[in-house]
């Protein structure tokens, strides 16, 4: 990394915010590493430890091979994760140091949607009947906490009174009922789909953006990453047959595309931070814009996709690590790596391999997988991480710092099964 850049980094996480917003910052670092020395989180804490010490001395080495293995430890995870929660949702994650002291969050909504896409491929791909059947208990459960307005709630599950509507989360959702539909046809499901697609071409403004992000990110702001529930209302059009859906899919994608820069960096492009967006983020607006594009015949959009694609991979290191944010000058804005982002990124690189037979794409997604490979535990004696892929490497880094949510995992199971079959 650049002089400057660390420079740039420092200052902006540590200058920029205000001594009182860098105080609560550090104050909240220091709560979760001092959980570390707990006595119950000894194992977790040597694991910690030693994932800091590959990160900072560079020894992490890249696995070829093995999809098939960690593809069924990922799905495997995703399954605990439910068994984890109360209900038929999927866990938000695993944090063993959290303030809170529960280490096994609540279910998740928004991202128990989309697992359910990632589980129905799984359980196709590897004839898995346990799996189908968890991946379908997911979306009658969704059904059963969806909003009178045919929403679906941000964050975490919480009582009625609480909830908040956010369109991002309603079109992850919609996308995993468009899959269940898809695999068995059930009218409950298709119910409850049109009224997530209804609430969603509603809620799309006259500039083409959706205007209920709700509370748990940034206000005041477009959020262009929300155009990925563009594909599952293109999707949802395509089952129905109905033009009304394609049209508000295309209309999203479209006003997208207004927030890329000449060097293909999206603008509004985060959950918080807008000046440097995560990969995470970066990866819902590609792959919305790309899959819309590929359903949609596209040249525009597919150009789109490649034109950022093209920036990024060039940044990717030999041996497979992504920074997790960056400047709109395509500079890290950060120390870590998020490893969703990295895992959306190889998602997005394989589907553009198979679009256009670029080998780059491929041998990019191959790299960028074959490191997440080398930093999923299969043999920890701490069974929870087993099959789960981290926020963040490290695990201390800036993003879900010191845990495992479970989108991190659904993205990397993505990944592998993109894999296995190219």
């Amino acid at each position: 990394m650049k002089p400057r850049t660390i420079v740039r980094i420092l200052r902006d996480q540590y200058l920029a915010k205000g001594l009182r917003q860098t105080y609560w910052n550090a104050s909240a670092f220091a709560a979760e590493v001092g959980c570390l020395f707990r006595a119950e989180h000894t194992v977790f804490g040597r694991h910690v430890l030693r994932d800091l010490a590959r990160y900072v001395f560079g020894t992490v080495r890249p696995i070829e091979g093995e999809t098939s293995e960690r593809a069924r430890a990922a799905a495997g995870w995703l399954l605990r994760a439910q068994q984890a929660s109360p209900d038929d949702g999927v866990s938000l994650g695993y944090f063993p140091c959290s303030r809170d002291g529960i280490a096994w969050k609540p279910s998740y909504p928004e991202t128990t949607g989309y697992i359910i896409t990632s589980l129905l491929s799984y359980a196709e791909r590897f004839r898995d009947d346990a799996v189908r059947s968890a991946a379908l208990r997911m979306a009658h459960w969704e059904v059963g906490i969806q909003m009178a307005s045919g929403a679906a709630q941000g964050g975490p599950l919480c009582p009625p009174e609480k909830q908040a509507a956010a369109a991002f989360n309603t079109g992850m959702v919609l996308d995993g009922w468009c899959s269940a539909y898809a695999e068995t046809k059930d009218p409950a499901l298709l119910t409850a789909a049109r009224r997530a697609a209804d609430f969603l071409v509603d809620d799309i403004g006259a500039n083409g953006y959706f205007r209920t992000n709700g509370p748990f990110v940034s206000a005041g702001e477009i959020k262009t990453y929300t155009c990925l529930c563009a594909w599952a209302l293109y999707r949802f059009g395509a089952i129905t047959g109905e033009e009304r859906y394609v049209q508000a899919a295309l209309r999203s994608v479209e006003a997208a595309l207004r927030q890329q820069q000449p060097n293909g960096w999206f603008a509004h492009n985060c959950l918080a931070r807008s000046d440097a967006p995560l990969t995470h983020t970066m990866g819902y607006t590609l792959q919305g814009v790309l899959e819309v594009g590929i359903s949609a015949r596209r040249a525009d959009f597919i150009s789109a996709v490649r034109r950022s694609v093209d920036a990024i991979i060039v940044r990717v290191q030999q041996g497979g690590y992504l920074p997790g944010t960056f400047y709109s000058d395509w500079e890290p804005a950060g120390f870590s790596s998020c490893l969703t982002g990295s895992a959306q990124i190889a998602v997005v690189c394989y589907r553009l391999h198979q679009k256009t037979g670029i080998e780059g794409y491929r041998r990019a997604a191959d790299r960028l997988l074959n490191y997440l490979k080398a930093v999923q535990s299969l043999q920890s004696p701490l069974p929870a991480i087993n099959g789960a892929m981290p926020g963040s490497f490290p695990l201390l880094g800036e993003y879900m710092r010191a845990g495992y949510p479970n989108w991190a995992t659904k993205y990397f199971l993505d990944a592998l099964l993109l894999q296995h079959c190219s």
